[in-house]
C-alpha cells in the first residue's frame, strides 16, 4: 500500500476542512469590527445587538478553525518527515512567527473581547476587536509566506542536502506573497460577506427584526462588492505571475497542449482521461495571450512542451500535474467568482431601490449563496497545490521525495480513516451550531449586559 497517495489525500481533507473556516474568520472579524465601530460613534443599540449576534457565529467559526489548524502540523512531522528535514530552516520559521505572534494577539484579544463587553472602556474594547482582526490577517500572511517558498523558493542555499536560510528579508519580499496574500484577504471578505447576506435574507423574508437585519444586509452588499471585484483583480494579476513562474499550472488550467503565439482560450476543452492529450475543444483566439499579457500577442507554452523542457532541465520524469482536474477547478473558480459579483450587484440594485424586502425570489437564492464563496476557495487551493505537482518545493524537491519513509501505507489509511470520520462529526455539529445560532433571534435572545 503506498503510502504517498494516502498522504496526499489525508492532507487534502484536513486542509480543505481547515479552509472551510479560514477564509470566514478573516472576513467576518473585519464585519463585526466595522459593526463595533459604528456603534461606537453612533451609540445606536441596534448596532452593538448586531455585533454581538454576527460576533458568536465568528467565535464558533474561530474555534472549529484552532481546533483542525493544529492537526495539520502534526502531519509534517509524521507523514511528511522527509519535506520538514529538507526545508524545516525555511518553513519553520513563518509559522514559528505566526503562532508566537500573530496567533497570541489574535487569541488573546478574541478573549478581552469576548468577556469584556461591559466590563471595560467602550474605546478598549473597540480596539481588542480590530487587534483580532490585524492579527488574524498577519497570521495569514504569515501561513502565506511558508507557503510561498513551496511555490517560488528564494532566499536559500542547499547546504548538506538541506534547504537553509540566508536571506530572510527574502521570504517577506517573495512576490508570490503579495499576489496571494490579497487573493486570500479579498476571498475571506467575500465569504463573510455572501454569509452575512444569506442570514440577513432568511431574516428579512420571515420579516424579523427587519430594521437589523436590512441593516446588515447593506453592509454586506457594500463587502460583497469589494470583495468580488478585488477577488477577480487580484486573481488576475496572480494569474499572470503563475505565467512567469509555474507556466505548467497555466497550461495545466487552460488545457493548452501546444506552445501558442498568439495563445486561444478554453471555452470547453475534453481530454483523455490521464490528461495527457486533447479530445476535442472550442478555444478563443488571442484571449489567453490577452489575459496573460493584456495584449493580443504573446506565448504562453503548452503542456507537452513544457514537460519536454523539465525533463531536459530537471533530468527523465514525468512533470505533469492531474490536467482534469486543475482545469475544472479553475472553472468552478471563475464561474463561482462571476456568479457572486453579479449577486452582489444584483443585491445593491435592490439595496438602493429599497426593494429587498420585496423581492422574494432573490431572498431565497441568497442563504444558497452562502456556499459559492467555499466552492471558489476550496476549488482554488485545489489549483494551487495540485497545479505545483510533481513539486512539494517547486523545482527543489519531488512531492514522493518529501514524504516519511519511515511510515506504511496502512498507518496512513488508518489515521486518514479516523480523520475523516472525525472532521465529518465535527463538520455536522458545527454546521448545527451555526444554524441554530443563524436563525436565533438577536434581540430576544440577547444575553443579559455583561454576560457575552
Amino acid at each position: 500500500m503506498d503510502p504517498l497517495p494516502l498522504a496526499q489525500l489525508q492532507f487534502a481533507a484536513t486542509t480543505v476542512y481547515h479552509f472551510f473556516f479560514v477564509p470566514l474568520t478573516l472576513g467576518l472579524s473585519l464585519l463585526v469590527a466595522i459593526m463595533q465601530t459604528i456603534y461606537y460613534r453612533t451609540g445606536d443599540e441596534k448596532y452593538k445587538v448586531m455585533t454581538k449576534f454576527w460576533g458568536k457565529l465568528f467565535l464558533i467559526n474561530f474555534a472549529m478553525g484552532v481546533v483542525t489548524g493544529i492537526v495539520q502540523e502534526f502531519q509534517f512531522g509524521m507523514n511528511w518527515s522527509e519535506y520538514s528535514r529538507f526545508v524545516g530552516d525555511i518553513f519553520g520559521a513563518p509559522l514559528a512567527i505566526e503562532a508566537l505572534l500573530a496567533f497570541f494577539i489574535e487569541s488573546t484579544f478574541l478573549g478581552v473581547w469576548f468577556f469584556g463587553w461591559d466590563k471595560i472602556s467602550k474605546r478598549a474594547h473597540l480596539i481588542a476587536i480590530w487587534l483580532v482582526v490585524i492579527a488574524s490577517n498577519l497570521s495569514a500572511l504569515w501561513i502565506l509566506i511558508a507557503n510561498s517558498f513551496m511555490q517560488e523558493p528564494m532566499g536559500y542555499v542547499i547546504n548538506n542536502g538541506r534547504a537553509e536560510m540566508v536571506d530572510f528579508l527574502a521570504l517577506l519580499r517573495n512576490p508570490n506573497v503579495w499576489v496571494q496574500w490579497p487573493h486570500v484577504f479579498t476571498a475571506g471578505l467575500t465569504t463573510a460577506a455572501f454569509f452575512v447576506l444569506g442570514i440577513s435574507a432568511w431574516h428579512i423574508a420571515r420579516q424579523s427584526n427587519l430594521d437589523l437585519f436590512k441593516k446588515s444586509f447593506q453592509i454586506a452588499t457594500v463587502a460583497a462588492l469589494i470583495g468580488t471585484a478585488g477577488v477577480i483583480v487580484v486573481g488576475h494579476s496572480q494569474a499572470q505571475h503563475m505565467v512567469q513562474t509555474q507556466p505548467m499550472k497555466m497550461a495545466a488550467a487552460e488545457g493548452l497542449y501546444k506552445s501558442e503565439n498568439p495563445a486561444s482560450f478554453s471555452l470547453l476543452t475534453i481530454g483523455t482521461l490521464d490528461g495527457r492529450s486533447e479530445v476535442f475543444s472550442i478555444r478563443i483566439p488571442a484571449v489567453l495571450s490577452l489575459l496573460a499579457y493584456n495584449q493580443l500577442t504573446g506565448e504562453v507554452k503548452g503542456i507537452d512542451d513544457l514537460n519536454a523542457q523539465f525533463q531536459q532541465q530537471y533530468g527523465p520524469g514525468d512533470y505533469l500535474p492531474p490536467v482534469p482536474w486543475i482545469y475544472w477547478a479553475f472553472r468552478a473558480m471563475v464561474g463561482a467568482g462571476f456568479l457572486m459579483l453579479f449577486l452582489a450587484v444584483l443585491a445593491l440594485f435592490f439595496v438602493l431601490k429599497e426593494k429587498v424586502e420585496s423581492s422574494p425570489r432573490f431572498l431565497k437564492i441568497l442563504p444558497l449563496a452562502i456556499l459559492l464563496p467555499y466552492i471558489a476557495s476550496t476549488t482554488g487551493w485545489l489549483m494551487t497545490e495540485l497545479g505545483r505537482q510533481p513539486w512539494i518545493v517547486y523545482g527543489l524537491m519531488r512531492t514522493e521525495d518529501g514524504v516519511s519513509v519511515a511510515v506504511d501505507g496502512l498507518s496512513v489509511l488508518i489515521t486518514l480513516v479516523l480523520y475523516t470520520a472525525v472532521y465529518l462529526g465535527l463538520m455536522v455539529v458545527t454546521i448545527s451550531l451555526l444554524r441554530r445560532f443563524a436563525k436565533s433571534d438577536p434581540v430576544k435572545d440577547a444575553l443579559p449586559t455583561g454576560a457575552y
